[in-house]
């Protein structure tokens, strides 16, 4: 659906030149929620602005569903433009006017006859759950009921994409997860393609199939979200999934710890499956479970679990070796004593 060929965005100063967007090339898919996650200043919400012609790229192509957006001419642009809608984090309405002519503003610039206008209105307000609120303004509303109408208003032209900058930052997390779980809503009942910019890696497990990470203007690590997440390859991107998973104990834990601690990775099926029991059947050892957690991602199951291993060396070396046969991942992080 949205396809992007060695985009370059510079900015070009008097004194200097500074590079926003650096050779980037992906493909988002038809009908996928896909995630572009970096600190601020990476470059994603320039990319992204790249993917509607906000911003001009310096040079490369920017393909939605087959045409090259660049190649447009005006009017043009402005046609395939509807097509894409977006929201933000800053929402965006006009406070003078109320829910409903927020919402038919887009409608109305596309040249959508009143009636027809205020059909699509009182569906779309249906959609984002805002029926009550048709005749509230802006002031009357809390940040997630905006964000709503924002969702509504880049929904009005029937988009075949929705590009969302950031579009969670400014909620609190109650708030976020309803906005996410409409957005899943949309994408699932609407097939609507959608780009996510965020620097939350609890946005991305919650929402996206897959995801890149950016830095610098590039994206340094791509792929599906579950293998992000279960493997991380970049140590920027491992630092993303640790303020998700937050696996790190306690200094004076890992003081009183006299046996070997064992990090382990349990992917799919396996994190069901009671293989540290048959384990500590199998071998003269102990164990203590200090940290775990199953997660789910895209409703596969990925745990993660820390645990103490006391036992002769050579036991719990067995022990290792078996568990190494049957986990994804199994870390030694500190020797017994």
């Amino acid at each position: 659906m949205i396809e992007l060929q060695e985009i370059e965005k510079v900015y070009q100063s008097k004194h200097q030149k500074v590079v926003g967007v650096d050779n980037v090339s992906l493909n988002v898919n038809k009908g996928e929620v896909y995630g572009i996650v970096g600190y601020s200043g990476a470059g994603k919400s320039t990319l992204l602005r790249c993917m509607n012609i906000l911003e001009r790229p310096t040079s490369g192509a920017v393909l939605v569903g087959g045409v090259n957006l660049l190649t447009l001419p005006p009017k043009a642009l402005r046609t395939a433009r509807q097509s894409i809608g977006m929201i933000f984090q800053g929402f965006y309405l006009v406070a003078s006017k109320t829910v409903f002519e927020n919402v038919a503003f887009a409608l109305k610039a596309a040249g959508i006859d009143k009636a027809s206008r205020k059909n699509r209105v009182v569906e779309l307000l249906e959609l984002v759950g805002l029926s009550d609120k048709i005749n509230h303004y802006p002031a009357q509303l809390s940040g997630g009921q905006k964000q709503r109408v924002s969702i509504a208003r880049a929904l009005a032209n029937n988009p075949k994409v929705l590009l969302c900058d950031e579009a969670t930052s400014s909620l609190d997390p109650s708030t976020t997860k309803s906005i996410l779980a409409l957005l899943k809503k949309i994408n699932k009942e609407l097939g609507i393609t959608i780009v996510v910019i965020t620097h939350e890696m609890e946005v991305v497990k919650e929402i996206c199939q897959r995801c890149a990470v950016m830095q610098d203007g590039r994206i340094i690590e791509e792929g599906p979200v579950y293998d992000i997440f279960s493997d991380p390859k970049e140590e920027l991107t491992k630092n993303f999934i640790e303020t998700v998973l937050q696996f790190s104990l306690p200094e004076k834990l890992l003081e009183s710890c006299k046996g070997t601690l064992v990090k382990l990775q349990f992917r799919g099926k396996l994190a069901e499956e009671a293989i540290v029991s048959d384990m500590m059947q199998g071998f003269q050892v102990s164990g203590n479970i200090l940290h775990g957690k199953v997660e789910y991602i895209q409703d596969a199951p990925l745990g993660i679990f820390i645990m103490e291993l006391n036992g002769s060396k050579e036991e719990v070396e067995k022990a290792i070796a078996y568990l190494e046969d049957r986990v994804k991942q199994v870390e030694v992080i500190q020797d017994g004593i």
